[in-house]
């Protein structure tokens, strides 16, 4: 099921802080907490379920911004954003370290933020913690997902986070893609092979060169069609015989 995006705030200045919140609110967003130094976001990331992180860099505490970015990295799948005043060259090569998703320069406009955050959602396509732990390191596997359970799909001016149990089928439709899920449509503007590689590939197969679909939705199969649903779906050959090939197996 859909949810709205959670988002935690880190910022120590507290006019700052309580301004992006009312700027998050207004757009949809649900913000977790509001917190100003590192123990307290350590504790929010323990104790809560959130999606993404906004973060200043110079926080009121010995420990920086950059500390809890790296914390995240390496104990979280999930992004995050600096939001500082400093845009110095010695700050950002400090930040780039820990890969952040975004850098934002205050002062900045709500359509500042809300482009930030839709670009470091969309662009989460992989486990940035998998990424930082196997830098520089030759030949390992990077994980290809977008986050364990779920992927984020855009519906109007808010990323949800939709279960990959509840997509049913995705289906080409010119540039766009029209994801099926089991009580909604979003569209989405992705080629499908593209689309294809953020999926589990243990559930979600190619089948067909205009459709993605979940095996676990198949209902009942015939020799150039798949019932997901109300929904016939045509299918490749290759997919009918990998079909009959598990359910004979």
């Amino acid at each position: 099921m859909e949810q709205p995006i959670r988002i935690l705030i880190v910022e120590d200045n507290v006019i700052i802080a309580d301004d992006m919140q009312s700027m998050l609110e207004e757009i949809g967003y649900e913000i977790v907490d509001n917190v100003i130094v590192y123990e307290q976001a350590e504790e929010v990331l323990k104790t809560q379920h959130v999606d993404l992180v906004l973060i200043d860099i110079i926080l009121a505490s010995d420990k920086t911004g950059i500390d809890l970015g790296k914390h995240i990295r390496a104990n979280y799948d999930i992004p995050f954003i600096f939001v500082t005043s400093n845009s110095d060259r010695a700050t950002v090569e400090n930040a780039k370290m820990v890969k952040p998703n975004g850098y934002l320069v205050k002062p900045f406009e709500q359509q500042d933020l809300y482009t930030s955050i839709e670009i470091a959602l969309s662009n989460f396509t992989r486990s940035d913690k998998s990424a930082a732990v196997v830098e520089n390191e030759e030949d390992v596997p990077m994980s290809n997902t977008v986050l364990k359970d779920s992927i984020f799909v855009k519906k109007q001016h808010l990323y949800y986070r939709i279960q990959f149990s509840d997509i049913r089928f995705i289906k080409a439709d010119n540039v766009y893609l029209e994801v099926n899920t089991v009580d909604k449509k979003f569209l989405v503007r992705s080629p499908l092979k593209d689309y294809l590689e953020k999926l589990p590939k243990n559930k979600f197969y190619r089948a067909h060169k205009s459709y993605i679909v979940n095996v676990d939705h198949i209902d009942a199969i015939n020799s150039k069609d798949i019932m997901i649903k109300d929904t016939l779906i045509p299918i490749s050959k290759d997919f009918k015989e990998f079909i009959i090939s598990a359910m004979n197996s």
